[in-house]
């Protein structure tokens, strides 16, 4: 399975190349290339079997995501997003669930961030009034449903509390025409993304289009190594697949750019100059170290999810070599980006494009310095359980 999703995975790459100037001017994925992304599965990849999906693995989704970036960040990042955003599917209704599977290859997008509210219209429960304000809705201009993180309210407007009596963590899932989807992602990289913000404002919709974290726990699929793989780090692992491969395509396009290359100046070739193989020899040492801790990493919490709850060893180092393949990813970048001068500042260079892509990818909250201040206290043995990781 794994090797036949990377090789889908390897046939878009040229596409999406020669297509990147395209992909940012329109400010999302082209709908062409979002809908064969779904029809060839990319984004039920890691969705259980039995939820119509293809049941794959965290390594499966990494390795998809970092060839799918060598060609275009935003592309990946699509992907990643319409993939995990299927991660609450357990925990939806029978009557959701045949709306959602209905269609095969369903597009989906969403925000896990709980930014929104869902209040119960009565004490019966069977309809909710919905708002709130999701950013990075990464991929929603392309997408059939687009989910929401929410605070279940009742109606007197006091949070409702699940079984550990804190305030119960629900997805509310919409059409795209049932919410404001605001032209607002104008930005330096990831612009195809389309990860603009959406709002909704007393928004009814029925009770069986909310799905809670609850359901998610008691349901048949949390016994599955997917929902016992830690949460947050299948969450985050992707945005270090997308940097590194992003980084590798850099080195690369270094490379073809300084065999034809002349610096002003020299009359040698950039390749052939000892500083120039220098930055390469480190880049690539470093991108190799920061890969494998990352897919080791992967392969030692999925070892233990095939088993039971993954330790919280496990959860550190999955999210700290996630953090480090995207910090690590960053400097060889921008090394190769200097490296080759003047040439990777114009439009249709790889290099600028990635140069933009992974510095916006690194403002993500789930790869952010605090992930280190929480692994920090767990390895300094202060915090004993860390939820965060």
């Amino acid at each position: 399975m794994a090797s036949d999703f990377c090789d889908l995975a390897t046939g878009y790459v040229e596409e999406l190349r020669a297509r990147g100037q395209e992909i940012d001017a329109t400010r999302m994925l082209p709908q062409d290339i979002a809908d064969r992304l779904a029809d060839d599965g990319f984004y039920r990849l890691c969705t259980p079997h039995e939820l119509e999906g293809i049941g794959a693995t965290p390594e499966n989704l990494a390795q998809v995501c970092e060839i799918l970036a060598t060609g275009n960040g935003s592309a990946a990042w699509c992907v990643f997003i319409g993939a995990t955003s299927q991660y609450m599917f357990p925990a939806v209704s029978p009557r959701l669930l045949k709306e959602l599977t209905q269609q095969p290859n369903l597009i989906t997008s969403g925000v896990f961030a709980y930014s929104g509210t869902a209040t119960q219209l009565d004490d019966s429960g069977d309809r909710w009034t919905i708002s709130g304000r999701w950013d990075w809705g990464s991929g929603c201009r392309n997408a059939a449903w687009i989910s929401g993180g929410v605070i279940l309210h009742s109606p007197n407007g006091e949070p409702l509390l699940d079984s550990h009596d804190r305030p119960a963590e629900a997805r509310a899932f919409f059409r795209p025409d049932e919410i404001d989807i605001l032209d607002n992602w104008h930005t330096s990289g990831l612009r195809g993304s389309g990860s603009s913000s959406y709002t909704a404002e007393d928004l009814e919709l029925d009770d069986y289009r909310i799905a809670t974290v609850e359901a998610l726990r008691s349901s048949a699929s949390a016994r599955l190594p997917i929902y016992r793989f830690p949460r947050f780090g299948y969450l985050a692992l992707p945005i270090g697949a997308i940097a590194l491969g992003m980084a590798r395509d850099s080195i690369d396009e270094a490379l073809g750019i300084a065999k034809s290359k002349t610096p002003t100046g020299s009359n040698r070739t950039l390749a052939a100059r000892p500083a120039f193989h220098r930055e390469v020899a480190v880049a690539d040492a470093s991108l190799r170290a920061a890969r494998s801790s990352f897919y080791e990493d992967i392969a030692t919490a999925w070892a233990e999810a095939q088993n039971g709850i993954c330790s919280l060893e496990s959860r550190r180092l999955l999210r700290t070599s996630t953090v480090h393949a995207v910090a690590t990813s960053i400097g060889v970048i921008d090394r190769m980006y200097t490296s080759v001068g003047g040439t990777s500042v114009y439009e249709e260079s790889a290099l600028q494009r990635h140069f933009r892509d992974v510095h916006v990818a690194s403002q993500h909250m789930m790869v952010a310095e605090p992930v280190l201040e929480l692994a920090g206290r767990v390895l300094s043995g202060i915090d004993a359980s860390a939820p965060g990781l």
